[in-house]
């Protein structure tokens, strides 16, 4: 038996050399890995020495070689392959362990040249891998440093790796080197802003019980290579399994909560806000977030930008929370918290600067829709009053609301009183009826309208929108505009001396 072996990272690697040494594999090794093994006191035949070539063009020239290739590639099973290795005195390769070039890693570093990341692009080693994948009835392709215990037990119970096995390990060799290709085109394609051919490559990080319905499989994919994703550096420290719903609500809450600097809370249902408030502590963001809809919070995710302590985690626990995240946590709020077992209790650690939002990325029949991410937020500079004059309060409740609704779905309207949300009308499809549902609510909670703000993500093509919203109290507005009909909404504001702002941009989320 022979085994081929060339990995850049060594991890586990000294346990999988041995045991294949203790099995009576001969190992072939090139460069560094032969001389990584050959520290370890194992024999090995360096690659050159098979080949009779020297290593050449700085490393680049190495395996490519008919040497190596015919001995990955040939069929023990096909007379004229036999053969034509006897002829040229080859002997096949029956194991190959090869792991491939950081080319994501190094590409991603800050301030990276493109020659730094072009010498990164590994080309022997994806060839050897996909030949022994090809070849997967005769040669055993192994790419992943956490199946080495796994090929090696195979190995010591029955003297060999089952077929099944060897169709599986093949499986994850063509989806290693095609999630490294879709790495390297995707850098190179950068340049684009959508080129031609979009090639994606995703890594599984959980497996999920079920997906939106218990008759739905449903897995958690995170972009390969990405320095930071959903649960990077995050860890759950009590309650139930995530599921599908769990995640993708946890996501549409970290991105709002990302908007605040100031001690916030977020409250989330369905992938939609029902409860943001900041406050001067966390807890009185908690208690403004979970008055803006307590029947909506039941059951919901909430997301924080600050340790909890002992009497807010007392006050969660008395609360049905499906997924609460947060930087910390102090001991007396996770003892607490700990006594609902319902509870997915995450602490967050990760604290490198969160990535810019990547494009869009939305499934339909037969194909994908892609744009740029709606990550940016306008800055009230650049806002036009174009009716009334809001003063620095009001200002404060504008911004915000309009931070809160470019994640509530459209037709999105937001209500806004003291920092925090009080009446949310979401995925409507009528902007009106999204009016008349947020005022709703907000009475419905105890709230009173008057004074409020009121946020809508996109322009309202009518006057009767902000005159049900004015009728009941509202005092000010902050839409994009941009309708034919704004003069006719515009007057309808300035008639009862509310206040009106244009953004200038709208934040459609479907």
């Amino acid at each position: 038996m022979r085994a081929l072996i060339s990995t850049y990272d060594k991890t586990g690697l000294d346990a999988f050399a041995q045991g294949l040494a203790r099995l009576g594999f001969s190992l072939v090794a090139s460069g560094k890995t032969a001389a990584h093994l050959e520290s370890l006191g194992l024999a090995v035949e360096h690659v050159d020495a098979l080949t009779d070539s020297p290593e050449m063009l700085g490393g680049r020239v190495k395996t490519l070689h008919p040497r190596i290739h015919a001995g990955i590639l040939a069929r023990r099973d096909v007379p004229e392959d036999v053969a034509t290795l006897a002829e040229h005195g080859i002997e096949p390769f029956d194991l190959v362990c090869v792991n491939l070039y950081p080319f994501e890693e190094v590409s991603a570093r800050q301030g990276v040249t493109e020659e730094e990341a072009v010498e990164m692009i590994d080309v022997g080693g994806p060839s050897m891998l996909r030949g022994a994948a090809k070849n997967f009835a005769h040669c055993i392709p192994v790419c992943r440093p956490d199946r080495y215990g796994f090929v090696l037990d195979e190995l010591e119970r029955g003297g060999e790796v089952s077929l099944e096995t060897r169709r599986e390990l093949a499986a994850e060799a063509f989806a290693t080197t095609a999630a490294y290709e879709a790495a390297i085109a995707t850098w190179f394609a950068e340049r684009e802003a959508f080129p031609e051919t979009l090639v994606l490559a995703y890594d599984k990080v959980l497996d999920l019980s079920y997906g939106e319905n218990p008759h739905q499989r449903a897995a958690y994919y995170a972009d390969r290579g990405a320095r930071a994703h959903l649960l990077s550096r995050v860890e759950q420290v009590h309650g139930k399994a995530l599921s599908y719903n769990n995640l993708n609500d946890l996501s549409a809450a970290r991105l709002v909560c990302r908007e605040f600097a100031l001690p916030a809370c977020v409250i989330v249902k369905h992938a939609n806000p029902c409860g943001v408030a900041v406050g001067a502590t966390l807890e009185e963001a908690y208690d403004k977030a979970l008055a803006s809809d307590p029947v909506s919070a039941y059951g919901g995710i909430v997301v924080v930008n600050r340790d909890i302590d002992a009497a807010l985690g007392e006050k969660l626990a008395d609360q049905f929370v499906e997924v609460l995240f947060a930087p910390g946590y102090e001991d007396g709020a996770l003892e607490a918290l700990r006594r609902k077992q319902g509870t997915r209790v995450l602490v967050d650690r990760e604290r490198r600067r969160p990535p810019a939002q990547q494009r869009g990325l939305k499934r339909v029949l037969g194909g994908v829709l892609l744009q740029d991410a709606d990550s940016e937020i306008d800055d009230r500079d650049t806002w036009q009053v174009v009716a009334g004059a809001p003063d620095e309060e009001q200002w404060g409740d504008l911004v915000f609301s309009w931070r809160v609704c470019k994640h509530v779905l459209s037709n999105a309207i937001v209500l806004v009183k003291g920092l925090a949300t009080i009446g949310v009308g979401a995925g409507q499809m009528s902007r009106v009826d999204a009016v008349r549902i947020a005022l709703d609510k907000a009475v419905e909670h105890g709230h009173d309208p008057t004074g409020a703000v009121l946020a809508s993500d996109a322009f309202f093509p009518f006057p009767d929108g902000p005159e049900l919203a004015l009728g009941r109290g509202v005092r000010a507005i902050v839409q994009p505009g941009g309708s034919k009909r704004d003069d006719l909404v515009i007057s309808a504001v300035a008639e009862v001396g509310a206040t009106m702002v244009f953004t200038g941009r709208r934040h459609f989320r479907h």
